[in-house]
């Protein structure tokens, strides 16, 4: 810049030398526009990677994950970073790697450095567009392909065994935006689970959850898009006709205040029969148990969820009157069962304390089923009682845009139930902070798209759980009905 402001002109090599300088340096990063099916660029752009960009020879060394740094000699050590899988009838996984160092050559063995497997290097292949060139060896700064790896996957290192080098992995992109995937024709289920796992493989900034609480499968990407593209890729390279629907929300139920509760299961049939007698108390997971004057603490036990919530269960029965060493296994199956389905909305309980307090038994009519039985509708009755109410899960989301934008992006928030943390600088946008609840994120980033006219990206991530407010939770409440009824 300096040589163009003192002589008004460059020639191309100078040009040329600067753009190369600044690339080295990671101080510019030059964009084309092309198209490879209309062949508009391509030429252009070929020519410049040619001429113009630095050889992995003129860039800093690269970075591994010890904090070290690794030279591309062609000589020493082979390792190398596949950086992408793609699945290829016919011909099965292909794997693009990034030669860093040394030379790797058809037949020779690596070791994973992820996983500790070995793998025995097939064909090399020299990717262009849609030919595959095998070449005898790819060399340090090298891309290139190799297929049929065993257990090698996006981000993995390869390299000679007894080597502790590990490459930096590739840094994807959270998710930002969710729909949930269910197929139009019964019966695709198989093949809608084989076609994610494989664009999942070939797409790491695709993420699928399937929550079996909720009985629902969500497919998350980066946009509105990118899960339009996998949804085009399902019908076609798989034969899976999807539709997106709404997200269902992870909500939860806990109670606000403690209750008591006493319930006798006794049931006669011929024979033997079924007797419990079980006294429970039931209050939120906040702090320390404060014991009322006629319970003893004699144990206690503190189960998580696979839903991941908390459940404390405090053994506070005295006397014998219910053989805990026996039965508390059953008693605790007989709550974990009402909890996984909550008395209010159907919802998963979480973070509560169950105190089981007194009771009684029978010799020969008590067994662990009578327990489980007495446990889980002692357990509902204490919870309606308990003042019960549904928590909502909170994101932490921040919306980068450029400064004129904040104010179209904080009327939107407020529209959200959020509540504004702060607004920073952040480079050259302005970064909004908010607590904004799950259920109105739903395709926020579209809608962040259009209120800055493409120039703006959120990040969203879950925080915490909290109590809705009345009236949204009457509208949960009328939804699980509606839903149950149907």
């Amino acid at each position: 810049m300096k040589l163009y402001f003192e002589e008004g002109s460059l020639s191309e090599d100078e040009m040329r030398s600067g753009l190369r300088e600044a690339m080295v340096r990671r101080q510019l990063y030059p964009i084309f526009l092309t198209s490879a099916t209309e062949n508009i660029g391509v030429s252009r752009l070929m020519e410049f990677v040619g001429n113009v960009c630095p050889s992995p020879r003129d860039v800093a060394e690269a970075a591994t994950e010890g904090g070290a740094t690794i030279a591309p000699d062609p000589t020493a050590e082979p390792v190398a970073l596949v950086y992408r899988t793609m699945a290829e009838h016919h011909v099965g996984d292909y794997s693009f790697v990034r030669i860093y160092s040394g030379t790797l050559e058809g037949g020779s063995d690596l070791i994973n450095a992820h996983t500790g497997e070995h793998e025995r290097l097939g064909q090399l292949f020299a990717i262009n567009g849609n030919s595959r060139d095998p070449v005898a060896k790819l060399a340090a700064g090298d891309l290139g392909a190799l297929v049929k790896l065993k257990n090698t996957h996006t981000n993995d290192t390869l390299h000679r065994k007894g080597s502790n080098v590990i490459m930096e992995k590739i840094e994807f992109p959270a998710p930002r935006y969710t729909e949930a995937v269910t197929v139009e024709q019964e019966g695709d289920e198989d093949k809608l689970a084989q076609g994610l796992h494989q664009l999942v493989n070939e797409d790491p900034s695709l993420h699928t959850v399937h929550d079996q609480h909720l009985s629902q499968l969500v497919l998350a990407g980066q946009g509105e898009m990118h899960l339009s593209i996998a949804k085009y890729r399902l019908k076609h390279r798989f034969a899976v006709d999807i539709e997106f629907t709404r997200p269902k929300v992870a909500y939860r139920e806990t109670v606000q205040s403690h209750a008591r509760a006493k319930f006798r299961h006794k049931k006669q049939t011929g024979g033997a029969g079924q007797f419990a007698d079980i006294s429970m108390l039931i209050e939120p997971l906040e702090g320390d148990f404060k014991a009322p004057s006629d319970i003893n603490v004699r144990g206690d036990y503190e189960e998580i969820t696979s839903w991941g919530s908390k459940i404390m269960f405090i053994n506070a029965v005295v006397g014998g009157v219910i053989d805990m060493r026996r039965f508390f296994g059953a008693i605790r199956k007989g709550v974990l069962e009402a909890s996984s389905n909550g008395p209010i909305a159907g919802y998963p309980v979480g973070d509560v304390r169950v105190v089981i307090y007194d009771g009684g038994m029978h010799a020969v009519d008590s067994n662990d089923a009578a327990f489980k039985s007495a446990a889980r509708m002692c357990y509902r009755e204490a919870f309606r009682n308990a003042s019960p109410g549904i928590l909502e899960p909170i994101h932490r989301v921040e919306v980068l845009c450029p400064e004129a934008y904040t104010g179209e992006i904080m009327g939107d928030m407020n529209t959200r139930r959020a509540r504004i943390q702060g607004i920073e600088t952040e480079g050259l946008f302005q970064k909004i902070v908010a607590e904004v609840p799950e259920a109105e994120l739903y395709r926020y980033s579209t809608v962040v798209r259009s209120l800055t006219q493409g120039r703006g990206l959120h990040r969203s991530k879950f925080d915490r759980y909290e109590a809705m407010p009345k009236h949204v939770q009457e509208k949960v409440v009328a939804e699980a009905g509606e839903l149950a009824e149907a």
